[in-house]
């Protein structure tokens, strides 16, 4: 079943369940009923009978059936959609009702095309609507015409025309709303799979960072533990301060908040890197870099780190640091073929840098080896 290509009124409200028209809303359309006072005083201006009595009654159950349809919305909105053939009948009985006020109500009783024509527009997708408010309107020009006593005054097709009019800006605003929520919905969406990416990646960041120096020295502690015992156990306990450590931040990130800190962060790397048998020439103050870069400074140095101790196979591992740029290089193997920030880690470090407003670069140092660089942008640079 294809999809209608402009929502109706009840397809809008059972689209956003919840969205129900009020128990009571059907008193709001109530007001419009006002206008079958007419056929209401052209009944009551005959003489009384039988045939008035079920002039009357037609009348009221026309306006029954009119207020029903708010009902209907109810129920669409709380069960689904009602099937095409339920609402054509349903407006057939309206069409019917309205017919068998003529006898009674003459001319008047085409009071009620014009509120068949907004159910209508209400009810059915917007061609078909169309097409049965255009018959509708040509009905009533044509029999204002042709009916003996029946006079062409042009109301009731003007009256018809701004009813439709009315009902289908009411489709377009819903329609319009209808658009929004699904935006909104594939926004709400989009940002928790973002959210989801940022903790899968928080999570690389620290398991790999605090995993490969507890790697590193776990396995110095096997080397020294026969041949020095004092060594490997001052490495096992750092092993065991490293792996609270990463407990505490996986907590950390889990809970939502975690701020890395850049002297932190060389603390560590100087641990590491001497933990690798890897020398390291690191800054020793971090005081000329602006509190705006720090975070993603101590990231480049995390990532930067851990590459070096588990891939580079260097033997030196030198820190620059500037105010508005940061450097890791080594003098091992250098980029592998082809070059470019390849793995998780380092495509999440560009996205950080993205993020900031900062360029990553990376590729192969002047002196042999690998080179991570990451420099901060204008923005970075004016905070």
């Amino acid at each position: 079943m294809t999809q209608n290509p402009s929502p109706t009124v009840l397809d809008g409200m059972a689209s956003r369940m919840g969205n129900v028209p009020g128990r009571w809303g059907w008193l709001a359309a109530a007001i419009w009923l006002f206008y079958l006072s007419q056929p209401l005083s052209h009944i009551a201006e005959r003489q009384h009978g039988v045939v008035e009595v079920l002039g009357f009654l037609t009348v009221f159950l026309f306006a029954a059936s009119y207020l029903a349809f708010f009902g209907l919305m109810r129920q669409s909105a709380a069960n689904g959609l009602l099937p095409r053939w339920q609402r054509i009948v349903y407006l057939l009985v309206m069409l019917t009702l309205c017919l068998l006020m003529i006898p009674t109500a003459g001319q008047t009783a085409l009071t009620g095309l014009v509120y068949i024509s907004s159910v209508t527009m209400m009810l059915m997708d917007l061609r078909f609507a169309v097409t049965i408010v255009g018959l509708l309107l040509a009905a009533a020009e044509i029999s204002m015409r042709v009916v003996p006593g029946w006079t062409d005054d042009g109301s009731y097709g003007f009256a018809i025309f701004l009813g439709a009019l009315a009902v289908f800006g009411m489709r377009r605003a819903i329609q319009r709303s209808i658009e929004l929520s699904a935006a909104r919905k594939d926004m709400a969406e989009l940002a928790v799979q973002e959210e989801r990416n940022r903790f899968a990646r928080d999570l690389h960041d620290i398991l790999g960072h605090s995993l490969t120096v507890i790697t590193v020295k776990a396995e110095l502690a096997g080397k020294l533990i026969e041949a020095n015992p004092g060594r490997a156990a001052a490495e096992v306990a750092d092993v065991e301060s490293l792996a609270r450590a990463a407990l505490a931040d996986v907590r950390a990130a889990v809970a939502g908040y975690r701020e890395l800190s850049l002297a932190g962060e060389l603390v560590s790397a100087r641990a590491a890197l001497q933990a690798a048998a890897i020398k390291a020439d690191l800054p020793t103050t971090v005081d000329e870099v602006p509190e705006a870069n720090r975070e993603l400074f101590a990231w480049v140095v995390r990532e930067g780190i851990t590459n070096v101790v588990r891939h580079s196979g260097a033997k030196r591992c030198t820190i620059r640091i500037t105010a508005t740029q940061i450097e890791v290089l080594d003098d091992g193997k250098g980029p592998t073929p082809g070059g470019g920030a390849s793995g998780h880690g380092l495509i999440g470090l560009r996205e950080r840098a993205d993020a900031a407003g900062a360029s990553l670069q990376v590729g192969q140092n002047s002196g042999g080896g690998f080179r991570l660089a990451v420099k901060a942008g204008a923005v970075r640079m004016a905070s």
